[in-house]
Protein backbone atom coordinates (compact mmCIF):
# COMPACT_ATOMS: atom_id res chain seq x y z
CA UNK A 1 0.00 0.00 0.00
CA UNK A 2 1.47 3.60 -0.63
CA UNK A 3 1.94 5.66 2.46
CA UNK A 4 0.02 7.89 1.40
CA UNK A 5 -2.86 6.03 2.54
CA UNK A 6 -1.80 6.18 5.94
CA UNK A 7 -2.83 8.85 8.52
CA UNK A 8 -0.91 12.01 8.09
CA UNK A 9 -0.12 11.22 11.99
CA UNK A 10 1.48 7.94 11.37
CA UNK A 11 3.55 8.58 7.66
CA UNK A 12 7.06 10.36 9.22
CA UNK A 13 7.32 7.12 11.45
CA UNK A 14 6.81 4.30 9.00
CA UNK A 15 10.11 3.05 7.55
CA UNK A 16 11.93 5.32 4.74
CA UNK A 17 15.12 4.53 3.62
CA UNK A 18 17.40 4.11 6.59
CA UNK A 19 15.98 4.98 9.98
CA UNK A 20 16.85 3.44 13.34
CA UNK A 21 14.07 1.21 14.96
CA UNK A 22 13.51 3.70 17.70
CA UNK A 23 11.91 6.65 18.53
CA UNK A 24 13.68 9.57 20.54
CA UNK A 25 12.18 10.92 23.29
CA UNK A 26 10.13 14.58 23.34
CA UNK A 27 11.21 16.53 25.81
CA UNK A 28 9.40 16.13 29.14
CA UNK A 29 7.80 18.43 32.00
CA UNK A 30 9.62 18.22 35.23
CA UNK A 31 6.36 17.53 37.30
CA UNK A 32 6.14 17.96 41.08
CA UNK A 33 2.96 19.67 42.74
CA UNK A 34 1.00 16.20 43.22
CA UNK A 35 3.56 15.32 45.48
CA UNK A 36 2.64 17.76 48.29
CA UNK A 37 -1.09 16.31 48.24
CA UNK A 38 -2.06 14.00 51.01
CA UNK A 39 -4.14 11.65 49.23
CA UNK A 40 -7.61 10.49 49.77
CA UNK A 41 -10.22 8.11 48.46
CA UNK A 42 -13.81 9.54 47.92
CA UNK A 43 -16.07 6.49 48.71
CA UNK A 44 -18.65 5.31 45.25
CA UNK A 45 -22.32 6.19 45.87
CA UNK A 46 -22.07 9.52 48.12
CA UNK A 47 -22.28 11.85 44.46
CA UNK A 48 -19.63 14.03 43.25
CA UNK A 49 -18.98 16.41 46.10
CA UNK A 50 -17.01 15.51 49.14
CA UNK A 51 -17.11 17.95 52.45
CA UNK A 52 -14.90 16.84 55.27
CA UNK A 53 -14.64 18.69 58.63
CA UNK A 54 -11.42 19.69 60.92
CA UNK A 55 -11.58 19.72 64.24
CA UNK A 56 -9.91 22.96 65.83
CA UNK A 57 -8.22 23.31 69.33
CA UNK A 58 -9.63 25.00 72.19
CA UNK A 59 -7.54 28.37 74.06
CA UNK A 60 -5.38 27.58 76.52
CA UNK A 61 -5.97 27.58 80.39
CA UNK A 62 -3.79 30.19 82.00
CA UNK A 63 -5.72 31.51 85.26
CA UNK A 64 -6.37 29.51 87.97
CA UNK A 65 -9.54 28.17 89.23
CA UNK A 66 -10.77 30.72 92.34
CA UNK A 67 -11.14 28.40 95.38
CA UNK A 68 -14.51 30.65 96.25
CA UNK A 69 -15.80 29.59 92.34
CA UNK A 70 -15.54 26.11 93.37
CA UNK A 71 -18.94 25.44 94.41
CA UNK A 72 -21.98 23.70 93.55
CA UNK A 73 -22.70 20.73 90.51
CA UNK A 74 -20.36 22.84 87.86
CA UNK A 75 -17.19 23.67 90.08
CA UNK A 76 -17.61 27.19 88.88
CA UNK A 77 -16.91 25.95 85.45
CA UNK A 78 -18.12 26.83 82.08
CA UNK A 79 -18.55 24.27 79.08
CA UNK A 80 -16.88 25.18 76.40
CA UNK A 81 -16.37 24.04 72.84
CA UNK A 82 -14.13 23.84 70.39
CA UNK A 83 -14.43 24.65 66.66
CA UNK A 84 -14.33 22.85 62.94
CA UNK A 85 -14.07 23.98 59.85
CA UNK A 86 -15.21 22.46 56.46
CA UNK A 87 -13.41 21.92 53.06
CA UNK A 88 -15.01 20.89 50.07
CA UNK A 89 -13.75 18.68 47.15
CA UNK A 90 -15.14 17.92 44.14
CA UNK A 91 -14.51 14.81 42.08
CA UNK A 92 -14.56 15.21 38.09
CA UNK A 93 -13.87 12.77 34.87
CA UNK A 94 -10.40 13.59 32.54
CA UNK A 95 -9.55 11.49 30.11
CA UNK A 96 -7.55 11.00 26.87
CA UNK A 97 -7.32 8.50 23.61
CA UNK A 98 -4.82 7.49 21.29
CA UNK A 99 -6.07 5.21 17.90
CA UNK A 100 -3.91 2.65 16.82
CA UNK A 101 -4.51 1.04 12.96
CA UNK A 102 -2.57 -2.31 13.71
CA UNK A 103 -1.83 -3.02 10.36
CA UNK A 104 0.27 0.45 9.84
CA UNK A 105 1.82 -0.39 13.72
CA UNK A 106 3.36 -3.31 11.60
CA UNK A 107 5.76 -1.22 9.26
CA UNK A 108 6.49 1.32 11.66
CA UNK A 109 10.24 1.34 12.45
CA UNK A 110 9.35 0.68 16.55
CA UNK A 111 6.54 -0.32 18.52
CA UNK A 112 3.55 2.56 18.14
CA UNK A 113 1.50 1.17 20.55
CA UNK A 114 4.39 0.94 23.47
CA UNK A 115 4.81 4.87 22.37
CA UNK A 116 1.40 5.70 22.53
CA UNK A 117 1.41 4.44 26.21
CA UNK A 118 4.62 5.63 26.97
CA UNK A 119 3.17 9.22 25.73
CA UNK A 120 -0.39 8.95 27.06
CA UNK A 121 1.33 7.86 30.60
CA UNK A 122 2.98 10.95 30.62
CA UNK A 123 0.35 13.37 29.51
CA UNK A 124 -2.00 12.03 32.63
CA UNK A 125 1.04 12.96 34.72
CA UNK A 126 1.43 16.48 33.42
CA UNK A 127 -2.29 16.92 33.48
CA UNK A 128 -3.03 15.71 37.33
CA UNK A 129 0.32 17.66 38.24
CA UNK A 130 -0.99 21.05 37.02
CA UNK A 131 -4.47 20.34 38.41
CA UNK A 132 -2.65 20.24 41.68
CA UNK A 133 -0.89 23.27 41.18
CA UNK A 134 -3.58 25.29 39.88
CA UNK A 135 -6.05 24.32 43.00
CA UNK A 136 -3.07 25.20 45.50
CA UNK A 137 -2.12 28.39 43.59
CA UNK A 138 -5.95 29.49 43.35
CA UNK A 139 -6.20 29.19 46.83
CA UNK A 140 -2.58 30.57 48.30
CA UNK A 141 -3.02 34.12 45.86
CA UNK A 142 -5.99 34.71 47.58
CA UNK A 143 -6.97 37.88 48.88
CA UNK A 144 -3.94 39.76 47.42
CA UNK A 145 -4.40 41.92 44.90
CA UNK A 146 -4.37 45.60 42.95
CA UNK A 147 -6.40 48.59 42.05
CA UNK A 148 -7.55 48.12 38.04
CA UNK A 149 -9.13 51.32 37.60
CA UNK A 150 -8.46 54.63 39.02
CA UNK A 151 -11.96 55.89 40.73
CA UNK A 152 -13.02 59.03 39.22
CA UNK A 153 -14.43 60.21 42.07
CA UNK A 154 -15.02 58.84 45.78
CA UNK A 155 -17.42 56.08 45.84
CA UNK A 156 -18.53 52.32 46.87
CA UNK A 157 -16.97 50.26 43.99
CA UNK A 158 -13.38 49.29 43.19
CA UNK A 159 -12.20 47.19 40.42
CA UNK A 160 -9.74 44.93 41.31
CA UNK A 161 -7.24 42.62 39.14
CA UNK A 162 -8.13 39.18 40.79
CA UNK A 163 -10.98 38.57 43.26
CA UNK A 164 -9.87 35.09 44.35
CA UNK A 165 -10.12 35.68 47.86
CA UNK A 166 -12.73 38.31 48.51
CA UNK A 167 -15.87 36.22 47.27
CA UNK A 168 -16.36 34.24 50.29
CA UNK A 169 -15.92 34.30 54.32
CA UNK A 170 -15.64 31.47 56.87
CA UNK A 171 -18.66 31.65 59.17
CA UNK A 172 -18.11 28.79 62.43
CA UNK A 173 -15.53 27.08 60.06
CA UNK A 174 -18.02 26.96 56.92
CA UNK A 175 -17.60 29.30 54.05
CA UNK A 176 -20.29 31.73 53.07
CA UNK A 177 -20.41 34.35 49.86
CA UNK A 178 -19.71 37.63 51.14
CA UNK A 179 -22.70 40.11 51.72
CA UNK A 180 -24.03 42.65 54.51
CA UNK A 181 -24.21 39.75 56.91
CA UNK A 182 -21.33 38.06 55.82
CA UNK A 183 -18.99 40.86 55.39
CA UNK A 184 -15.33 40.58 55.06
CA UNK A 185 -12.75 43.43 56.07
CA UNK A 186 -10.61 44.44 53.34
CA UNK A 187 -7.57 47.28 53.36
CA UNK A 188 -7.58 49.40 50.12
CA UNK A 189 -4.39 51.41 49.91
CA UNK A 190 -4.10 52.65 53.43
CA UNK A 191 -7.00 52.47 54.81
CA UNK A 192 -9.40 49.72 56.56
CA UNK A 193 -13.03 48.79 54.22
CA UNK A 194 -15.86 46.81 55.00
CA UNK A 195 -16.75 44.89 51.95
CA UNK A 196 -20.23 43.56 51.23
CA UNK A 197 -20.27 42.38 47.32
CA UNK A 198 -18.05 40.78 45.23
CA UNK A 199 -19.33 40.83 41.41
CA UNK A 200 -16.55 38.67 38.52
CA UNK A 201 -16.41 40.52 35.32
CA UNK A 202 -18.00 39.14 32.08
CA UNK A 203 -15.08 39.44 30.43
CA UNK A 204 -11.99 38.59 32.24
CA UNK A 205 -8.86 40.66 32.08
CA UNK A 206 -7.21 39.32 35.39
CA UNK A 207 -3.04 39.51 34.73
CA UNK A 208 -3.01 37.11 37.75
CA UNK A 209 -2.14 33.37 36.25
CA UNK A 210 -6.21 31.84 36.24
CA UNK A 211 -6.71 35.02 37.96
CA UNK A 212 -10.34 36.49 37.91
CA UNK A 213 -10.96 40.20 37.58
CA UNK A 214 -13.86 42.16 39.12
CA UNK A 215 -15.28 44.22 41.25
CA UNK A 216 -15.47 45.06 45.29
CA UNK A 217 -18.45 46.89 46.82
CA UNK A 218 -18.04 48.31 50.35
CA UNK A 219 -20.13 49.72 52.78
CA UNK A 220 -18.58 53.19 52.49
CA UNK A 221 -17.22 55.48 49.64
CA UNK A 222 -14.00 54.89 49.03
CA UNK A 223 -11.54 57.83 48.72
CA UNK A 224 -9.86 58.68 45.22
CA UNK A 225 -6.10 58.50 47.06
CA UNK A 226 -7.26 54.65 48.38
CA UNK A 227 -8.54 53.75 44.60
CA UNK A 228 -5.71 54.85 42.65
CA UNK A 229 -4.79 52.26 40.13
CA UNK A 230 -1.89 50.04 40.93
CA UNK A 231 -2.98 50.53 45.08
CA UNK A 232 -3.12 47.48 46.99
CA UNK A 233 -6.25 45.63 47.93
CA UNK A 234 -5.87 42.87 51.19
CA UNK A 235 -8.53 40.48 52.58
CA UNK A 236 -7.91 40.47 56.66
CA UNK A 237 -7.50 36.87 55.65
CA UNK A 238 -5.10 37.15 52.52
CA UNK A 239 -2.79 34.01 51.96
CA UNK A 240 0.93 35.34 52.62
CA UNK A 241 2.57 35.97 49.35
CA UNK A 242 6.36 37.17 50.05
CA UNK A 243 8.07 39.76 48.10
CA UNK A 244 11.55 41.32 47.69
CA UNK A 245 11.81 44.68 49.85
CA UNK A 246 8.13 44.19 50.74
CA UNK A 247 6.57 44.79 48.01
CA UNK A 248 2.89 44.69 48.38
CA UNK A 249 1.66 43.39 45.07
CA UNK A 250 2.88 42.83 41.66
CA UNK A 251 2.78 45.26 39.79
CA UNK A 252 5.12 47.17 42.09
CA UNK A 253 8.31 44.84 41.69
CA UNK A 254 11.02 46.25 39.87
CA UNK A 255 13.56 44.95 38.14
CA UNK A 256 16.20 44.32 40.82
CA UNK A 257 13.64 42.52 42.84
CA UNK A 258 15.28 38.96 41.98
CA UNK A 259 14.72 36.12 43.91
CA UNK A 260 16.94 36.10 47.37
CA UNK A 261 17.82 33.55 50.31
CA UNK A 262 16.34 36.09 52.62
CA UNK A 263 12.78 35.53 50.90
CA UNK A 264 12.74 31.95 51.56
CA UNK A 265 13.95 31.95 54.64
CA UNK A 266 10.39 34.89 55.66
CA UNK A 267 8.70 32.19 54.01
CA UNK A 268 9.56 29.06 56.40
CA UNK A 269 9.16 31.75 59.44
CA UNK A 270 5.64 32.23 57.93
CA UNK A 271 5.04 28.46 57.82
CA UNK A 272 6.76 27.90 61.61
CA UNK A 273 4.75 30.58 62.74
CA UNK A 274 1.55 28.77 61.74
CA UNK A 275 3.10 25.59 63.16
CA UNK A 276 2.42 23.69 59.89
CA UNK A 277 3.82 20.58 59.78
CA UNK A 278 7.11 19.34 57.68
CA UNK A 279 7.52 17.31 54.99
CA UNK A 280 9.32 13.92 55.68
CA UNK A 281 11.86 16.70 57.66
CA UNK A 282 11.45 19.76 55.66
CA UNK A 283 9.45 21.89 53.21
CA UNK A 284 9.10 21.15 49.56
CA UNK A 285 9.92 24.47 47.67
CA UNK A 286 8.81 24.48 44.06
CA UNK A 287 10.90 26.58 41.56
CA UNK A 288 11.95 26.89 38.07
CA UNK A 289 15.54 27.22 36.82
CA UNK A 290 15.67 30.88 36.35
CA UNK A 291 14.89 31.19 40.26
CA UNK A 292 16.66 28.51 41.22
CA UNK A 293 19.67 30.26 39.13
CA UNK A 294 19.12 33.84 41.00
CA UNK A 295 20.12 32.32 44.08
CA UNK A 296 23.01 30.61 43.22
CA UNK A 297 23.90 34.41 42.58
CA UNK A 298 22.79 35.82 45.87
CA UNK A 299 25.69 36.86 48.05
CA UNK A 300 24.06 35.41 51.02
CA UNK A 301 23.61 32.01 49.76
CA UNK A 302 27.14 31.86 47.96
CA UNK A 303 28.88 33.19 51.58
CA UNK A 304 26.54 30.51 53.85
CA UNK A 305 28.75 27.68 51.54
CA UNK A 306 31.86 29.72 51.14
CA UNK A 307 34.38 27.09 52.73
CA UNK A 308 31.84 24.79 53.73
CA UNK A 309 32.52 20.81 52.59
CA UNK A 310 29.79 20.62 50.62
CA UNK A 311 29.66 23.58 49.01
CA UNK A 312 31.68 21.42 45.66
CA UNK A 313 28.70 19.22 45.80
CA UNK A 314 25.97 22.06 46.16
CA UNK A 315 27.26 24.17 43.50
CA UNK A 316 28.49 20.82 41.07
CA UNK A 317 25.00 19.66 41.02
CA UNK A 318 23.35 23.42 40.86
CA UNK A 319 20.59 22.43 43.23
CA UNK A 320 20.27 21.81 47.42
CA UNK A 321 18.09 19.45 49.29
CA UNK A 322 16.76 19.95 53.12
CA UNK A 323 18.82 23.34 53.04
CA UNK A 324 17.61 25.51 55.92
CA UNK A 325 14.77 23.32 56.14
CA UNK A 326 13.80 23.52 52.54
CA UNK A 327 13.77 20.79 49.91
CA UNK A 328 14.02 22.20 46.66
CA UNK A 329 12.23 20.76 44.17
CA UNK A 330 13.04 21.65 39.94
CA UNK A 331 10.23 22.19 38.09
CA UNK A 332 8.91 23.47 35.09
CA UNK A 333 5.23 24.08 35.60
CA UNK A 334 5.97 27.02 37.51
CA UNK A 335 3.86 30.07 36.68
CA UNK A 336 5.75 32.29 34.26
CA UNK A 337 4.03 35.84 33.51
CA UNK A 338 4.61 39.12 31.65
CA UNK A 339 5.10 41.85 34.11
CA UNK A 340 1.83 43.72 34.46
CA UNK A 341 3.31 47.52 34.01
CA UNK A 342 7.01 46.85 32.44
CA UNK A 343 7.82 45.81 29.42
CA UNK A 344 10.17 42.82 28.89
CA UNK A 345 10.52 41.83 32.77
CA UNK A 346 8.86 38.19 34.11
CA UNK A 347 7.51 37.62 37.04
CA UNK A 348 8.12 33.61 38.51
CA UNK A 349 6.19 32.63 41.75
CA UNK A 350 8.02 29.52 43.66
CA UNK A 351 6.16 27.87 46.51
CA UNK A 352 6.75 26.55 49.64
CA UNK A 353 4.38 23.87 50.92
CA UNK A 354 3.80 21.99 54.38
CA UNK A 355 2.21 19.10 54.45
CA UNK A 356 -1.38 19.42 53.93
CA UNK A 357 -1.16 22.23 51.44
CA UNK A 358 -3.03 19.94 48.93
CA UNK A 359 -5.39 16.80 48.84
CA UNK A 360 -6.07 15.16 46.04
CA UNK A 361 -9.41 12.53 46.31
CA UNK A 362 -8.98 9.52 44.24
CA UNK A 363 -12.66 8.37 43.18
CA UNK A 364 -12.96 4.84 44.84
CA UNK A 365 -14.85 3.15 41.90
CA UNK A 366 -12.24 4.10 39.01
CA UNK A 367 -11.74 0.50 38.69
CA UNK A 368 -14.66 -1.24 39.88
CA UNK A 369 -15.95 -4.74 38.70
CA UNK A 370 -18.91 -3.04 36.41
CA UNK A 371 -16.38 -0.12 35.40
CA UNK A 372 -13.16 -2.25 33.88
CA UNK A 373 -15.33 -5.74 34.10
CA UNK A 374 -12.92 -8.87 34.35
CA UNK A 375 -11.71 -9.12 30.49
CA UNK A 376 -11.09 -5.57 29.71
CA UNK A 377 -7.53 -4.37 29.81
CA UNK A 378 -7.45 -1.70 32.55
CA UNK A 379 -4.71 -1.07 34.36
CA UNK A 380 -4.33 1.57 37.55
CA UNK A 381 -1.27 3.32 37.92
CA UNK A 382 -0.56 5.51 40.95
CA UNK A 383 -4.43 6.07 40.60
CA UNK A 384 -4.86 6.86 36.89
CA UNK A 385 -6.35 3.98 34.69
CA UNK A 386 -4.50 3.14 31.46
CA UNK A 387 -7.21 1.09 29.14
CA UNK A 388 -6.83 -0.77 25.89
CA UNK A 389 -9.96 -0.97 24.06
CA UNK A 390 -9.96 -4.20 21.36
CA UNK A 391 -10.49 -3.35 17.63
CA UNK A 392 -14.52 -3.11 17.12
CA UNK A 393 -14.13 -2.04 13.44
CA UNK A 394 -15.07 -3.87 10.31
CA UNK A 395 -11.40 -5.05 9.66
CA UNK A 396 -10.74 -5.38 13.64
CA UNK A 397 -7.45 -2.84 12.86
CA UNK A 398 -7.97 -0.35 14.89
CA UNK A 399 -7.45 -0.18 18.78
CA UNK A 400 -8.06 2.44 21.08
CA UNK A 401 -5.00 3.44 23.75
CA UNK A 402 -6.93 5.56 27.05
CA UNK A 403 -6.54 7.00 30.10
CA UNK A 404 -8.64 8.49 32.23
CA UNK A 405 -8.53 9.80 35.75
CA UNK A 406 -11.83 10.94 38.50
CA UNK A 407 -10.93 12.83 41.12
CA UNK A 408 -10.05 16.51 42.00
CA UNK A 409 -7.65 18.69 44.37
CA UNK A 410 -8.43 20.82 46.74
CA UNK A 411 -6.33 23.26 49.31
CA UNK A 412 -7.96 23.19 52.94
CA UNK A 413 -8.07 25.65 55.44
CA UNK A 414 -6.79 26.15 58.69
CA UNK A 415 -9.33 28.94 59.64
CA UNK A 416 -9.71 27.27 63.56
CA UNK A 417 -5.73 27.92 63.87
CA UNK A 418 -6.02 31.46 65.64
CA UNK A 419 -3.65 33.22 68.22
CA UNK A 420 -5.67 31.56 70.66
CA UNK A 421 -4.38 27.93 70.16
CA UNK A 422 -1.38 29.19 68.30
CA UNK A 423 0.33 32.40 69.55
CA UNK A 424 1.87 33.36 66.70
CA UNK A 425 -0.28 31.71 63.82
CA UNK A 426 -1.08 34.65 61.19
CA UNK A 427 -4.57 35.38 60.10
CA UNK A 428 -4.17 34.07 56.68
CA UNK A 429 -7.31 31.02 55.75
CA UNK A 430 -4.88 29.38 54.23
CA UNK A 431 -1.78 28.70 55.96
CA UNK A 432 0.01 25.54 54.87
CA UNK A 433 2.04 27.56 51.52
CA UNK A 434 3.62 30.54 51.08
CA UNK A 435 3.93 31.83 47.13
CA UNK A 436 7.21 33.90 46.81
CA UNK A 437 7.07 36.51 43.85
CA UNK A 438 9.84 37.76 42.07
CA UNK A 439 11.02 39.19 39.00
CA UNK A 440 13.41 36.70 36.28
Amino acid sequence: MGIQNFPASLQPIIQQGFLEREFSQALRSRLGYRACADRITVAAGIGETLTKTRAGLKPTVTTPLAPAANTNFDNGLTPTSWGVEQFTITINHYAATTDLNVVAERVAIASVFLQNAYVNGEQAARSLDELGRNALFAAYMGGNSRVRTTLASAGPTVTVDDVRGFQVVFVNGVQQSVSASNPMTVTIGSNAYTLVATTVDTTNVSTAPNGISGTLTLSSNVSVLDGTAGNTVTAANASSIVRPSQRTNTSLLTASDTLTMSCLLDAVAKLRLNAVPEIDGAYNCYLDPVSARQLFADPDFKQLFQGATSANQVFRKGMTNDFLGLRFVPTTEAFVQSHPTLASLMVRRPVICGQGALIEGDFAGIAAADVAPADSIVSVVDGIAMVTREAIDRLQQIIAQSWYWIGGFCAPSDTTTNSTTIPTATNAAYKRAVIVEHIG
